[in-house]
C-alpha cells in the first residue's frame, strides 16, 4: 500500500477499525492527487493519532464519528504542544478524509464541516540583499573541481529559484545550457520549465567541462552535482555547503537554502517581474502563496520611507 507506515501491533489493534479508510485515503492522495510521500506520511500520522483518540472514547469507526467528537480531539491537542501550523495540518488531514468518506459513499455527510481551525499568520520570508548574494556566490574560490561544483550549484540555486530537493535531484538530462532552461519535477512530481541565467549557465558549463569528470566513478549515474564518492549531492550536504559559504562571505543572517529561493523571488519582484511569471518559476499551485513576496517589497518600501522622508525625522 503506497505511503503505508509501520504501526506498533498494539496501536494497530486499537485503531484497526479505522485503518482501511485511512489507507485508502492515503493511497488516493499519493496515486491520484500526486502528493509527496512526506506529505502523505504526515497526514497518515495525524489520522492515526485522531483514530487512537476516537477509539479511546469508544468510537468504533469513521462511519459513526460526529463533529463534536472530532472537535474534542482537536481540543485535546491544545496547551501549546503543537504550533498553529501543525494543528492546521491535522485539521486538513481530517477534513480531507471526511470528504473522501463521502466520495466513497461510506458517509452521507462531511462531519468536519463545522470545525474551526487555528488562525495562521504568514511570516514574511527573510531574504538576502543583492550585495549579500553576490558575496555568497563569490565565496567558493579557486579552480579545483570542488570550487567549480560549488560555484555552479550556488549560481543555479539563485538563478532559478529552486527548492533544495529539486536542486539535489537534478540530472544531466534536465538542463539545456544552450537554450538556457531546465526542467524541474517539483511537488507532486509536477514538471515546470525554469530559466537558467547567463552567469549560472557559464558556471554549470565550467563544472561539466572541467569539474564533474573528476568526481565520476564507475557507478555514477546522471546526477548533475556529484560528491567525491561519485554520488549525487544530498539535501543535507547542500544545506551544509550553503551555511559554510555564508559564513565565509561574512553574512551574519541565518542563511538556509530556502533563503536563496526567497531572495530569487523578491529580487525578481523588485526588478519589475510579473507576479504570475514568478509563480510559474517557483512552481506555486496558488498565486496566494507567491503574493507573500509582495509583503516583503511593501515592508522594504515602508522602511525606506520611514528612514529617508524628511517628515519622518526628528529634526526637519
Amino acid at each position: 500500500m503506497p505511503g503505508r507506515q509501520q504501526t506498533a501491533s498494539g496501536d494497530e489493534a486499537r485503531i484497526g477499525a479505522f485503518l482501511p479508510e485511512i489507507d485508502a485515503f492515503i493511497a488516493f492522495l499519493e496515486l491520484e492527487r500526486g502528493l509527496s510521500r512526506p506529505t502523505c506520511a504526515g497526514y497518515q500520522s495525524d489520522l492515526h493519532q485522531c483514530a487512537a483518540h476516537l477509539a479511546g472514547q469508544g468510537v468504533r469507526g469513521w462511519a459513526t464519528v460526529t463533529g463534536a467528537q472530532a472537535a474534542a480531539w482537536l481540543h485535546s491537542l491544545g496547551g501549546g504542544r503543537y504550533t498553529a501550523a501543525s494543528l492546521a495540518r491535522k485539521l486538513a488531514a481530517l477534513r480531507g478524509l471526511a470528504r473522501h468518506l463521502v466520495r466513497e459513499e461510506i458517509r452521507d455527510d462531511v462531519f468536519t464541516d463545522l470545525l474551526g481551525g487555528p488562525k495562521l499568520t504568514r511570516r514574511i520570508p527573510g531574504t538576502l540583499t543583492a550585495e549579500e548574494v553576490a558575496r555568497l556566490l563569490a565565496a567558493p574560490v579557486g579552480g579545483d573541481a570542488q570550487a567549480l561544483r560549488d560555484r555552479a550549484f550556488l549560481e543555479l540555486f539563485y538563478s532559478s529559484g529552486l527548492r533544495v530537493s529539486e536542486l539535489a535531484g537534478l540530472t544531466l538530462q534536465q538542463i539545456d545550457l544552450e537554450q538556457g532552461y531546465l526542467r524541474v519535477f517539483g511537488k507532486g512530481a509536477k514538471e515546470r520549465v525554469v530559466p537558467v541565467g547567463r552567469k549560472a549557465a557559464e558556471a554549470v558549463g565550467a563544472w561539466l567541462a572541467s569539474g564533474r569528470p573528476h568526481f565520476v566513478k564507475q557507478r555514477t549515474g546522471s546526477q548533475l552535482f556529484l560528491s567525491k564518492r561519485g554520488t549525487g549531492l544530498s539535501r543535507v550536504t547542500l544545506w551544509l555547503l550553503v551555511k559554510k559559504y555564508a559564513r565565509r562571505a561574512g553574512i551574519t543572517k541565518n542563511v538556509k537554502p530556502h533563503l536563496l529561493r526567497h531572495s530569487f523571488a523578491t529580487h525578481l519582484l523588485n526588478g519589475g517581474a510579473d507576479l504570475r511569471a514568478i509563480q510559474e518559476m517557483l512552481g506555486h499551485a496558488n498565486i496566494g502563496t507567491t503574493q507573500i513576496y509582495t509583503a516583503v517589497e511593501t515592508k522594504r518600501l515602508l522602511g525606506q520611507h520611514a528612514k529617508y522622508h524628511p517628515r519622518n525625522r526628528d529634526r526637519v
